[in-house]
């Protein structure tokens, strides 16, 4: 049975960061105070990432293994230790090229309608010019039209601004150790059949260099990676 909310959820925000020291105080200080914890695993960072982030309030926990998904799992370990679980969990980027403020929004459909994961949607509308990478644009495209095409979906982005009831997280049994957590995010819920949504969210150009788009080779990697999800889950 889906939960539902009769006073305030308790949500808690896993924010991977690489790197991030030019951005991240802003991405904190930016998150509405209806969260009660926000954690940011410092994924490696050679810069003051991990001091930025401190300053501005979270919590800040350590992964060395370099990966977006080594450090989203380090996040939800240190929220199944705790002595009481969140209802709902946030993942947003470091980058500051979502915007935090509108983490309300993306919550809502969990909170009003019953939905167990929302996507916040970079529509090309509410998108800064020159936000995403024609790469990343394609590789969407591609992603979520496999996604449709095989298992019916009606996902139209990947991206890294979403929500989900933490119960149904745990479900998932996430295992993706670097690019390929979001898309097996989505798969998974596909395949357990969970009710979700999307919303649209503005996106702006991030601050500093993105280590995955930003280069070719981390373009690859994620493309391979994506792309050996989605055929992973097509032939079960």
């Amino acid at each position: 049975m889906t939960k539902t909310f009769e006073s305030n959820p308790d949500i808690k925000v896993i924010i991977p960061a690489f790197n991030e020291a030019d951005s991240i105080a802003e991405v904190v200080k930016d998150i509405p105070d209806s969260v009660s914890e926000i954690i940011v695993v410092n994924n490696n960072s050679s810069d003051n990432t991990v001091k930025n982030a401190r300053a501005a309030g979270a919590t800040v926990l350590s992964e060395e293994r370099k990966g977006y998904g080594y450090a989203c799992l380090k996040g939800m370990d240190y929220v199944a230790k705790q002595s009481k679980s969140p209802d709902i969990i946030v993942f947003i980027d470091g980058d500051y090229s979502d915007y935090p403020e509108e983490l309300d929004k993306v919550v809502a459909p969990i909170l009003d309608d019953g939905k167990d994961l929302v996507i916040g949607a970079r529509e090309k509308r509410l998108r800064e010019k020159g936000s995403m990478t024609p790469q990343q644009i394609f590789g969407n495209w591609l992603a979520t039209s496999l996604m449709n095409l095989f298992f019916g979906a009606r996902f139209t982005d990947l991206g890294p601004f979403r929500a989900i009831r933490y119960d149904k997280l745990l479900l998932l049994g996430m295992e993706d150790k670097t690019y390929g957590w979001t898309v097996e995010m989505q798969l998974k819920a596909l395949r357990k059949k969970l009710a979700y949504t999307e919303v649209p969210v503005r996106y702006k150009k991030r601050i500093g260099v993105s280590k995955v788009s930003g280069t070719v080779k981390g373009s690859i990697f994620a493309g391979i990676k994506i792309l050996g999800w989605i055929f992973k889950y097509s032939i079960k």
